[in-house]
């Protein structure tokens, strides 16, 4: 069974809010081994009512809640939102259709995706190979001549000349006498003025002056025609890159709605009977009030020191959970369902610091909650993302080196005296900086609190949040005629 939000805040702050917290940290060594699911939950405070009216909407009493938490200008977040419906009721019929046609959209969408994604990477393969050829070109005019045009001789051999069949240059001199030393002439003469001075018969001599004249002819437009492919592959791959990204979009938002229109499993709920009429709703919304503690020390709440000490930022929180066993009735003539029964609400407070709320958010991110939006971002972004270095290297290329040639062109003996190269290299090493850190995102670590923090800024964030937990539910109460919270 996945842990709730209160667990999640236990294990998070075990001392606090756990029930028997400080054996459990004691006996695993770190929070990072508790399980959550283990966590006995303790909140500050926790006020509990039952709305129960089969006629009334249930719509009315989210909305009354999330709205009054807007009024007390509450930060408000939505951390589950979870629908179970029994199989043989109108909405799980209706809502699995919704949810068929919305795996089939993204499923069409994917294939497009992935042929595409075919396409980007044989580019790229494509690429590589033009760049390693171009290299060879490149070492022409560099000490690695002799070896480049050896290579580059063995290329026109395999790719060009061998279409000649039995009139090639292999296949005479490893098939007809007479020409065994054909490959070895061809290896060692650079030009055509160089064949008469080779030790060879003449038949050999004859037909080694018409093959290296073809090699030199070749050796100059191919590295033309290599080069114009080079670059109409890079604008190709540009272009499908592009096609990738649309096809992502348009994918991601089908993907994320059936998601949404899946339901939670919940085998043993003794509410859902397979032939009933009935849905099962979960929501849980958090609410979050800062502590200014330099206006509150101000104010005389706090001691005066705290209006020029340095702390970690307080939030007093309320956490809301809802439970809603439901009727679902279809609207008469409407497409969408109504529903009424039975709201369970539970008002908790916390007061947590800003580590911890960034230590519950990277706890949720890593729990089963967000298991179905990490496999979305697998399926789109992530397919992108992985090859997305490569990508760049090749579109960003030709900006480099016209970079490159501009700095060369433009250097001024004068520009060092104001740090201009030095504004250049703190330029360069941005990026690489911001990639570094993206890549390698680092675990939240809840830093030790101060004694002020722990004897006055901690309960008062307690003090505040239990009030606005009491405020919130007795308000509800009210507003609808319940007898008054004792």
């Amino acid at each position: 069974m996945a842990a709730t939000i209160a667990q999640y805040i236990g294990k998070i702050n075990p001392p606090i809010y756990a029930d028997g917290g400080e054996e459990l940290l004691k006996k695993q060594g770190s929070i990072e081994e508790i399980s959550a699911e283990e966590i006995k939950e303790k909140p500050l405070s926790k006020h509990k009512m039952v709305y129960d009216s089969s006629s009334e909407t249930l719509e009315p009493v989210y909305f009354f809640i999330l709205d009054l938490m807007n009024d007390f200008e509450l930060q408000t977040e939505k951390l589950i939102d979870n629908f179970t419906s029994s199989p043989g009721s109108g909405h799980f019929a209706e809502l699995g259709q919704r949810a068929t046609i919305m795996q089939q959209q993204a499923s069409k969408l994917l294939v497009d995706v992935n042929a595409v994604l075919r396409s980007v990477l044989n580019i790229i393969y494509d690429l590589k190979e033009f760049r390693l050829r171009l290299q060879q070109y490149e070492d022409i005019k560099s000490d690695k001549k002799e070896a480049a045009i050896l290579a580059l001789k063995q290329v026109w051999l395999d790719k060009v000349d061998i279409n000649k069949g039995n009139s090639s240059i292999k296949a005479m001199a490893l098939g007809q006498a007479g020409f065994q030393t054909l490959i070895d002439g061809f290896l060692f003469v650079k030009d055509v003025k160089d064949v008469e001075d080779v030790d060879l018969n003449d038949r050999v001599k004859r037909i080694l002056m018409a093959r290296v004249l073809e090699f030199n002819h070749w050796l100059e437009q191919s590295e033309k025609e290599l080069k114009k492919r080079y670059e109409l592959e890079k604008t190709y791959l540009r272009s499908q890159v592009n096609s990738l990204k649309l096809y992502t979009r348009w994918a991601k938002p089908y993907l994320k709605a059936a998601q949404q229109l899946e339901m939670t499993e919940k085998g043993r709920e003794p509410a859902l009977v397979k032939v009933f009429n009935t849905i099962i709703l979960e929501l849980t919304l958090i609410g979050k009030k800062k502590i200014d503690a330099r206006e509150e020390a101000i104010s005389g709440n706090l001691p005066r020191d705290f209006e020029k000490l340095k702390t970690k930022e307080y939030y007093a929180c309320v956490l809301i959970d809802f439970k809603f066993r439901g009727i679902p009735q279809r609207v008469s003539q409407q497409a969408h369902y109504a529903f009424g029964g039975r709201a369970e609400i539970s008002f908790k407070s916390y007061a947590l610091n800003e580590n911890e709320l960034k230590k519950l958010d990277e706890e949720l991110e890593a729990s089963d909650l967000s298991d179905a939006l990490n496999l979305i971002e697998g399926a789109t972004t992530e397919s992108l993302a992985q090859l997305q270095d490569e990508i760049n290297f090749f579109l960003e290329e030709k900006e480099k080196q016209e970079s490159e040639k501009t700095l060369k062109d433009t250097s001024n003996p004068f520009k060092a005296l104001f740090g201009g190269y030095n504004k250049q290299h703190v330029q360069e090493k941005k990026p690489k900086k911001a990639m570094e850190q993206s890549a390698e995102k680092e675990k939240v670590i809840i830093e030790p609190e101060t004694y002020a923090e722990k004897e006055h800024l901690r309960p008062f964030a307690e003090n505040v949040a239990k009030e606005l937990a009491f405020k919130l539910f007795d308000l509800y109460k009210k507003a609808h005629g319940m007898p008054s919270y004792t």
